[in-house]
């Protein structure tokens, strides 16, 4: 399998994962989005707790130019910690949710 195809799988099944995680309150789902063709993937949670819409992403990865750009983490997992677990080397992840000078102070790589 090619390194491509392969961080596309290991992408989809980190945020399937995720998205099987119940809430503790409200009527909260969280729900995959998979672009292949764009290489885009979210973690969205949809629903409601009390008379309050929930919407909002929760993980956006992009892949760019061989590398997985982790776009937002807005959670409480180590989500960079679990793609590199699964498999993707630290220097093929990009934290693109900091700021690019502070990216070389990271594990992972600068862009």
């Amino acid at each position: 399998m090619d390194t491509l195809e392969n961080y596309r799988q290991i992408i989809q099944r980190v945020l399937s994962y995720y998205a099987q995680i119940p809430y503790s309150y409200g009527d909260i789902a969280g729900k995959t989005l998979f672009d292949r063709e764009a290489d885009r993937y979210l973690l969205l949670t949809i629903g409601w707790q009390a008379n309050k819409r929930v919407h909002g992403c929760l993980i956006h990865l992009d892949i760019i130019d061989g590398k997985v750009w982790l776009q937002r983490d807005d959670t409480d997992y180590q989500v960079a910690k679990e793609l590199e677990e699964e498999g993707i080397p630290k220097n093929r992840i990009v934290l693109g949710f900091q700021m690019p000078d502070v990216r070389a102070y990271t594990e992972y790589a600068v862009a």
